[in-house]
């Protein structure tokens, strides 16, 4: 039975269809009249999971200003709009694809095609517009019958081609007399294929434990299933069709509550699977077909095999606490836990033949324990023992675009979040599995996992703690507010009635910049994968946390269009503030799972005032009401935000005195980056609010 989808997000409309052969989301663009006609062109992407393959196809109007094509996909005899195309009359894998009915409201020339690997669209489109030779020279463009085109390109594999056609549908009339094929206005029918083996797709049912929510969510529930297979579950549509281990794990611990168990162990192993034997390194993202052999090529390899990246440094600490959380907390119990380890390694990384799951696990859990020995050795707790990012790399946690933590070296979230709390789970691993999960380390780490854990916990913190005296916070915000380019609301500086302390972002940030002082929203981490048992610093940082989600923006992270990840209002570096904008990927913009981790988080720490070792945050009135008000803030926010809150990421514009919601694909890009990025339709961490329910009785 074949599942279809449609999500509209102006100016992008996007189309999903799967069935047993094939999964496909086709993406029409088409300028608005207030869009910047130099970040929205009018574009066809036709994306496939299988391969992270795709087509891309940008047009232009013919002999008419620029913004005025508009280009539909249409309901038709064809499909609705969507059907699909299945052909195994050749040798090898069988063609597969989708077709449909596109419309032109007058002539378009098809300026730019991209076929193959989904990878070398988004460099064309967010980059500086690069286009790879080696993959565009074979594209071959052909008169099909007497009035339609053909667009084929053979992979650099010598067996795969991935092909497009275009032909009048009832109106319309293709001419190609030039090396771009122009098209009359009217309709369409045109066909996306190429031979290549497919996933095998998790159905909707097959997602979540509660079939219930079929009925109650059936949108989110079809998006989460377009990108869950059992081999892998892929991170976003259509820019992230393949396997992102942070992103995976992340999104899986949040939907846990609802997700069935092929899910989570299809994430758990694909993680396992592509560990680097050698360093123990969790692979951040893979790069899969023609991609790949792309790659392969420029290093003299002849070869189709698959590529890792390991450049992150938060991808490992995420492993251990999903595995103790899903196998310990949740349940999945000895049995589930000795069956996954036991699969043989090497299906993918060949490299990893020879070995388990289980063997790489252990060499993933060694090296945490290598890396986090010497901040918890006596008299370690120093900067340079801190978690930097790798050598030569320039981003290394989800926040991974160029000014993502304002160039910092030593980032916030892996340090007082991650790190330690990998640790706890290492160490309850070990006591409850045994050798079964961390073989002849379990004794040992059993213990020392947890004596590291509260060395980290206790001396991180103060590192990126940042205090700034009341007159002069209120001064860098109403400063802030007269040199925005982007923002010209009021400072709320009058809401400052004491000192501002919040965490930085980073340490050792570019420009010289000791501490990235960037507020930010990444204090979620440490509230829900961290208890914390020092009861002052756990008040003080709740405290913090909730004020910085309770004030508005500029004096905190909260807007009516959601929380910002981040606020550089704070800092004196004018690089900061021009860098942090509300057009940049990781800039003064609203993650979904963000919001989703700081309700979780809070939420948990709440629920320990009902627990035998109930904190004493609880019993300070003004900190636990501040708490309970930033919860509740935080849930009309999302309840607000419901037509947007599966979007990766939206940003928004101030006008006439309010925050209106606008998509940040739309947004001009900031000064020095390369091309606007565009937001993914349906991201996996953006559908963890399926598993969020709101507590009426922490209800204000």
């Amino acid at each position: 039975e074949a599942t279809t989808l449609y999500l509209s997000n102006p100016p992008y409309e996007n189309y999903f269809y799967s069935d047993h052969h094939i999964a496909s989301q086709v993406v029409v663009t088409s300028p608005l009249p207030d869009s910047d006609l130099l970040v929205v062109v009018p574009r066809v992407v036709i994306a496939w999971p299988a391969g992270n393959s795709g087509v891309c196809m940008f047009f232009e109007p013919k002999d008419a200003a620029n913004g005025t094509l508009i280009i539909k996909m249409v309901n038709s005899t064809v499909g609705s709009p969507l059907a699909p195309i299945y052909d195994d009359a050749r040798d090898g894998y069988p063609d597969v694809g989708v077709k449909g009915v596109l419309s032109f409201n007058s002539t378009a020339a098809l300026t730019l095609s991209i076929l193959g690997s989904i990878r070398a669209i988004r460099d064309f489109t967010e980059g500086p517009s690069v286009l790879y030779p080696e993959l565009q020279e074979k594209i071959e463009v052909k008169k099909l019958g007497s009035n339609g085109v053909s667009i084929s390109r053979l992979w650099l594999d010598n067996v795969t081609t991935t092909t497009v056609t275009l032909e009048p549908s009832g109106s319309g009339n293709v001419q190609l007399t030039g090396p771009k094929p122009v098209f009359e206005k009217g309709e369409y029918l045109v066909s996306a294929y190429y031979n290549y083996p497919q996933l095998e797709q998790l159905s909707p049912a097959d997602v979540v434990k509660d079939k219930a929510l079929l009925e109650k969510q059936p949108q989110e529930i079809k998006a989460l299933s377009f990108l869950s297979y059992s081999e892998k579950v892929l991170a976003g549509a259509w820019r992230f069709l393949t396997y992102f281990g942070r992103d995976d794990m992340l999104s899986t611990l949040l939907l846990l509550p609802i997700l069935s168990d092929n899910v989570v162990e299809a994430v758990i192993g694909s993680v396992l699977e592509r560990i680097n034997r050698t360093d123990g390194s969790a692979c951040h993202e893979e790069t899969i077909g023609d991609f790949a052999t792309f790659l392969n090529l420029k290093d003299g390899i002849h070869s189709t095999a698959y590529r890792c990246d390991y450049s992150m440094v938060d991808t490992d600490y995420f492993v251990p606490i999903l595995m103790h959380l899903y196998f310990g907390e949740n349940g999945g119990g000895r049995k589930r836990l000795e069956a996954l380890l036991a699969t043989p390694a090497g299906e993918v990384d060949i490299n990893n033949k020879g070995l388990t799951w289980g063997n790489l696990f252990i060499i993933l859990a060694r090296k945490i324990m290598k890396d986090t020995a010497p901040f918890a050795a006596p008299g370690g707790q120093t900067r340079e023992n801190l978690i930097h990012l790798k050598e030569g790399h320039d981003t290394g946690v989800w926040r991974d675009s160029i000014y993502g933590i304002g160039g910092g070296r030593i980032p916030f979230d892996v340090n007082v979040a991650l790190a330690p709390a990998a640790l706890r789970s290492i160490a309850s691993l070990a006591r409850e599995f045994g050798s079964s999960a961390l073989g002849g380390y379990a004794v040992d780490w059993a213990v020392l996992a947890d004596e590291y854990a509260r060395v980290w916990e206790a001396y991180t913190l103060e590192f990126f703690r940042v205090v700034l005296p009341e007159l002069t916070a209120r001064g860098r915000l109403e400063n802030f507010v007269k040199t925005c380019d982007f923002y010209n609301g009021p400072s709320h500086a009058n809401l400052l009635d004491a000192d501002i302390a919040y965490h930085a972002l980073a340490l050792e940030g570019s420009d010289g910049i000791d501490i990235v002082s960037v507020m930010n929203s990444d204090a979620c981490c440490r509230i829900l994968f961290l208890n914390g048992t020092n009861q002052d610093r756990l008040t003080k940082y709740l405290n913090d946390t909730s004020l910085s989600v309770l004030r508005p923006f500029p004096a905190g992270l909260m807007t009516p269009v959601g929380l910002v990840i981040a606020n550089p209002a704070y800092s004196e570096s004018k690089a900061i503030r021009q860098n942090f904008t509300n057009s940049a990927y990781h800039g003064v913009v609203v993650w979904s799972w963000q919001l989703v981790t700081m309700v979780r988080g809070l939420e948990k720490q709440m629920g320990r005032c009902s627990s035998l070792d109930r904190p004493d945050f609880c019993d300070d009135p003004v900190v636990y009401n501040n708490v309970k008000n930033a919860y509740n803030a935080l849930w009309d926010t999302l309840e607000a935000s419901k037509d947007f809150l599966s979007d990766e990421v939206w940003s928004w514009r101030y006008e006439n005195g309010e925050f209106i919601q606008t998509p940040l694909g739309s947004m001009p890009p900031p000064p020095g980056v390369g091309g606007a990025v565009e937001s993914d339709i349906v991201q996996l961490w953006s559908l963890t609010f399926l598993a969020l329910k709101r507590d009426e009785n922490l209800r204000s």
